[in-house]
């Protein structure tokens, strides 16, 4: 090992997987050295936007929950069809954790613990840190990273119900504090306080309230180096990591608070900000994509993706005399998690099943996904792994 350049030992380490990357360290120590070498890192992540995306799983529901696993996707040689193979990602010694999100590698954590709820966990190295424990459960996380401060940080957004009756609290609307009088009504019986931690610092810091309620999502949404999610009133807003500062980012015109089109989710396909939508009344999800970043008129409705069932569902879907898939399979069990580059969407449905819609031939195909050492199926939550920065990462 000692005779290849170091430049070429960069540039193979570069294209294997984290999982593989990870046991390269055993190799020798020059490779376990490589491995903690910023421009190893920097490499790995730059193909990793170019290519198709990878995936952390984490098993719900069984035995093996206490498990994550990293997916990349291939094509069998034979048939073409799209596949996933899931290896296992060494975990934290912790008794019981749920996965919030990711950022350029590291993993937030939720966590069951005595002495903290939240950690980082960098697989990479096998390690984590734990976080300052706040006095807050319910409401929504953000993780990113700030490229001004080359810090990362975590924005936790939770709700607290008040008294009926006007009251002064400070609030935080678009970044800027200011004394607000709320009027007596059932909306403000719920108020959003915003809190904000850099990573490595011991104090989460109070950015005081916000007028708007966000909705809970399975994979954060991160563009632009923002944290975006959509309100109960149909707004999307931006969180931006440098300023610290929300900011209303312009919708599709077809997604308003007055309109019978549902605004279901946000998600990134290749990095643009999308919106997904459907009518109660009609089989179709729409995906609207930015295509110029907080550019109102680059809003494009790019798909149409009509009913399907997926195969580990169909047997209970035939027992339904009506034949309506929206009855046991609603929308809101979809979710959109990515647009590949051959022009396939991937979608996820009811955390069951992973699926492919060829949106050029409008076709369907069940992703077989196999995780190593499980020889049965179980319930499974897929994260898009995120990128915020190719140009930095942090050890913890």
């Amino acid at each position: 090992m000692d005779r290849i350049p170091q430049e070429l030992a960069l540039d193979i380490l570069s294209r294997l997987p984290i999982p593989s990357l990870v046991q390269s360290k055993s190799v020798c120590q020059d490779w376990r050295i490589l491995t903690h070498d910023q421009l190893l890192v920097n490499k790995h992540f730059k193909l990793m936007v170019e290519n198709d995306p990878s995936f952390i799983l984490q098993i719900m529901g069984c035995s093996s929950q206490n498990q994550l696993y990293f997916g990349d996707l291939s094509s069998d040689p034979n048939d073409g069809n799209v596949m996933m193979i899931a290896k296992k990602l060494t975990i934290p010694p912790l008794l019981n954790f749920h996965l919030v999100s990711s950022c350029n590698g590291l993993l937030l954590l939720r966590a069951t613990h005595p002495s903290f709820e939240l950690c980082i966990y960098n697989p990479f190295i096998r390690d984590y840190i734990e976080l300052p424990k706040l006095s807050h459960h319910d409401g929504v996380r953000g993780f990113g990273f700030d490229p001004t401060t080359k810090k990362y940080k975590v924005v936790e957004i939770s709700y607290k119900r008040t008294t009926p009756f006007t009251f002064s609290r400070r609030v935080v609307r678009f970044g800027m504090r200011r004394s607000h009088q709320t009027e007596t009504s059932s909306s403000s019986l719920i108020e959003s306080k915003v809190h904000i931690l850099t990573v490595g610092s011991t104090t989460w810091r109070n950015l005081g309230c916000f007028p708007f309620r966000f909705m809970w999502q399975k994979s954060q949404v991160l563009v632009n180096r923002k944290l975006h999610w959509r309100t109960t009133t149909h707004l999307i807003m931006s969180f931006d990591l440098a300023t610290e500062q929300f900011k209303e980012v312009p919708r599709p015109d077809v997604i308003t608070s007055n309109s019978d089109r549902r605004f279901h989710e946000l998600a990134v396909l290749r990095g643009c900000l999308s919106a997904v939508s459907f009518d109660g009344n009609n089989q179709e999800l729409e995906i609207w994509v930015m295509k110029e970043y907080a550019v109102k008129d680059s809003w494009v409705k790019q798909f149409n993706i009509g009913a399907y069932v997926p195969k580990i569902f169909q047997s209970n879907y035939q027992r339904h005399s009506s034949g309506n898939s929206r009855f046991y399979l609603p929308k809101k069990c979809i979710q959109v998690l990515c647009l590949l580059r051959n022009g396939g969407v991937l979608l996820q449905y009811g955390n069951k099943a992973i699926v492919f819609y060829d949106s050029h031939c409008r076709t369907f195909q069940d992703i077989q996904v196999t995780f190593e050492g499980i020889s049965s199926c179980f319930t499974a939550v897929a994260h898009v792994a995120s990128l915020n920065s190719t140009d930095t990462f942090v050890d913890t």
